[in-house]
Order: C-alpha cells, then structure tokens, then sequence
C-alpha cells in the first residue's frame, strides 16, 4: 500500500492540475471578454502548474454580480424626487447643441451607459491637495444635520484622519444618521484600522469585501477606489483624495502628496449618493432612502453634469468607454492628468488618432512615482503616443496624485479613476464628467500651475534609454495588466 502511494501521488498531482487546467481554459474561453486574456490565463494554467490555476482563481475571477441588490434600490428609490427641466434649461441645451455639435453623441453614449441623465444646475468647485479639501468635508459634517455618508479607499488612522473622525463622532452624538464605509485592503494602511475605531465608538462603520484569510484569495484584485462624501444629500465630496495625512501637506507630513478634490452642490449630488448607497446596501444589507438621504433636488449652479460609476459587474469598462469616445469626438485640445498611466491598447490608439486629427494631446504624468514599477511601465508605453504627435510632461515633486481629463476647453472628467487597467476593470470607481467651459477653464489655470514647473519628455529621451532600462521597463510593461 505504501509503495502504491508513493508511486501514485505523482499521477494524482498530475491529472488534479489537468483538471484545474481544463476549468481555468473553459472559463475563460466561455467569460472573458478580451481574447488575449484568455489566451493568457490558459497559457498560464497549462504551464505553471497549480500555481496558474491558484493564480486565476485569486485575480482572473470576477464574483461581484449585483444586479439583484441593485434592482432591490431602484425599487425602494422609485418616487424619490427628480429635477424637472425649466423652459430656461431647455434653451441651454439647445444652444450647448448648436455650439458644440460633436459632444452630443458623447452625451447620449454616457446616459445609456449609466443611466443618469445629464442634470443642470450644478455647482463644482476644486479644492487643492487636502489643505483645502479636508477642511472643508470636516466643515460640512459638522454642519449636518440628517445624514452623512462617507466611503473612502484609505482612511487612515493619523492626524488627519482623527479631525474626519472627530467630526463623524460629533455629527453622531447630535443625533445625525453616519454611514462610513472603507475598503477592507485600503483600510488596512493602518495598523489599527478606522473601521474599528468607528465601531468601537458606536457608529455604523463596514469594510467593502474583507480580505482577512481565509477569503483573501476570493476578494484580493476587487477594490473599492472610490472617495465619496455626501452630506444631508445636498452636499457632495469626490475625486482622488484619500483620508490620510500625506494629502494634507500644511501638517508636514513626511511623504507628502499632491491630488485634487471636489465640492459639489445640486442634482448631481444624488448621482453620488445613489452610489454610495448601492455600496453600503451590498455590503451591510441597509437600503438608505428616503429625504434623509435623497432630498428634492436644489440648483446651486449653472454646471450640467453626470454621475458615472464603474465596477467590475454591471457597470464594466463604463468610464473606459466615456474615455474612448470623448478622445473620438475631441476637436481642439485634450488635457489628462493621471498618477499612473497604462493605457490599453484602446486607448493609445484612440490618443495617437486624436493627435494625428489635429488635437492637441497633453499628458501629465508625477516625475515622482510611488510605485516605481508602474511608472518603468508606464515609460515603456510613452513611445506609442510621442511618436503619433502626443505631449507628455512630468510634473514637479511631490508625488502628484491629480486625476483629471479636459477635452475642448468644455468637457471635464473627474474622479477616482486613474488611467490604468486596476482602475478601468478591476476596481469600483466614481467619476463626474461636466459640460462648462468655466469650470475647465477653472481646471486649465490648476494645469497651467502645473506646466510651469513640469518637464517635457521628447521621443528621443525615451529612445534613448540605456538598453539595461528598456530591458527593465519592458518586462515591467508585460505586467501592465495587473498593475
């Protein structure tokens, strides 16, 4: 029997990874999208054995499905109160259509994608770096006075994380519904993470897919990146500002960083909002509805924007294609700010084509990267979009954490979305696209401010590498999938 056993276990070893192998190639043949994504998940379960199939089954499965739960809200949101056109935003719309014809195709593709309708009466305002940002979140939560919900990617346990703590802890005791909700990885930068603290402190506080073991290898490439702040539903938070001190660089923080954030006021708000919910309902099972959360809608300016979420089940690849089609319609000039920058093969095409049209591409990239593996990446790729006529200039230290797109002096992109493959079908993100020339003119002084210190990168610069780096970069790129 011994000697059977210590004959077999090589052929039970063998026919346990064909087995893994043949599942891992009939599901990706059968549920990936992208054919060389498949072709690669197979030729990795066929040749690394066990550890492709281990590999497949912790990234290359998506078991997110909310359909049913995101049914479930639209049904308990039916009847909540919707903004309703005057005659004056009609004769908005119709002359918006007259001067820029070429963004109406962009704004149909985007309502079908997300399902909001692009609502006027809105109110934008940048806030720079968390100097400004926190500030004035700290301030709208001390000034709540029904409910406040927050949902961040990082939310440290430091200084400035204990002031949005402190804040949340006072609206609480004043009798004000809070709702924090933190990714499980993103809350992990501290040791004893927020959520806990929350808890420990009689708040509803809830992390977005635990990772802890044994569930780690289920949940570990599908994050929340969201930074959304919603308070009394009329006052909104979103862009790329985490909760954590290095944002906040009047504190001195030893790693500081640059990002940019937003304050919104109107409609739009509940386009946040509705996000927020839908997340802290598929993570608690509490639908939030009602005026607590979904008051009437109030004007507060004169911006026209839209809501749009992105995830890895029904919302797939939907920013991914906003992006696509807005550098198709792009007429005159296309400003992108990202921290990291690993387009797909898409998108660089659909770059290179817009700079070959005549439209002036400028690409801002930190010369300062925080993961040097990303942006030796993200070089390796550079040479596609210079050669086609594209700009591309790195930004002065500190680290730039900025995410912003303008197209047409007109048209804004802002969120939590960074131009990488993590961010545009693997995570859970919230972005704003706006249609005011305002406010991109608003956002062209923020990029301008930037120029001024930035250095260009030439096509000869990246050519001329010494081959050791390009080797380097390279291989990094053939990463860029995962990164």
């Amino acid at each position: 029997m011994v000697e059977f056993l210590s004959t077999a276990w090589p052929w039970a070893l063998l026919l346990l990874n064909v087995g893994l192998a043949a599942w891992v190639t009939i599901h990706a043949v059968l549920r990936k999208r992208d054919s060389r994504a498949a072709i690669a998940w197979t030729g990795l379960a066929w040749l690394a054995p066990i550890v492709g199939p281990f590999a497949y089954l912790c990234f290359g499965v998506n078991r997110i499905q909310r359909k049913a739960a995101t049914l479930k809200l639209r049904e308990a949101w039916q009847g909540r109160p919707e903004l309703r056109l005057s005659r004056h935003d009609i004769g908005e719309a119709a002359r918006a259509t007259k001067e820029h014809p070429h963004l109406v195709g962009l704004d149909m593709l985007a309502l079908k994608l997300s399902g909001h309708p692009l609502v006027p009466g809105n109110r934008v305002e940048p806030l720079i770096d968390g100097d400004e940002t926190y500030p004035a979140m700290i301030d709208a939560i001390g000034r709540a006075e029904r409910s406040v919900g927050l949902l961040s990617y990082i939310f440290d346990s430091d200084r400035a994380g204990d002031r949005v703590l402190d804040a949340l802890v006072e609206a609480d005791r004043r009798g004000v519904r809070v709702r924090v909700l933190v990714d499980d990885v993103g809350g992990r930068y501290s040791r004893v993470t927020m959520v806990r603290r929350l808890r420990q402190l009689g708040i509803a506080a809830a992390s977005f897919l635990p990772t802890r073991l044994p569930r780690l290898p289920t949940f570990a490439n599908l994050r929340n990146h969201r930074k959304i702040l919603v308070v009394d539903g009329s006052v909104g938070f979103a862009g790329g500002t985490n909760i954590r001190e290095g944002h906040w660089r009047a504190l001195g923080p030893r790693a500081p960083v640059q990002c940019l954030h937003f304050r919104l006021q109107g409609p739009v708000v509940a386009h946040l909002q509705e996000a927020f919910a839908t997340d802290w309902a598929f993570v608690t099972g509490e639908t939030l509805s009602g005026e607590d959360w979904f008051p009437k809608p109030r004007r507060a300016g004169e911006i026209w924007a839209r809501g749009i979420a992105d995830g890895p089940d029904e919302d797939f690849e939907t920013l991914s294609k906003v992006i696509f089609a807005a550098l198709s319609v792009a007429d005159s000039r296309v400003r992108i700010v990202s921290p990291y920058f690993l387009p797909d093969a898409r998108l660089i095409e659909a770059l290179c084509v817009a700079a070959l049209r005549g439209v002036r591409v400028e690409v801002f990239l930190p010369s300062e990267n925080n993961i040097p593996i990303v942006d030796w990446a993200a070089t390796a790729q550079l040479w596609q979009i210079l050669d086609a006529g594209c700009r591309v200039f790195v930004t002065a230290p500190p680290f730039d954490h900025t995410k912003l797109m303008i197209v047409d002096d007109i048209w804004t992109l802002i969120g939590s979305a960074n131009w990488d493959p993590r961010s545009l079908r693997l995570n859970f993100e919230f972005n704003v696209e706006c249609y005011d020339a305002g406010l991109a003119g608003a956002l062209h002084g923020i990029v301008d401010d930037k120029v001024r210190d930035a250095r260009e990168i030439l096509l000869d610069e990246v050519d001329g590498r010494r081959f050791p780096t390009r080797l380097r970069d390279g291989l990094a790129r053939l990463l860029s999938p995962y990164l």
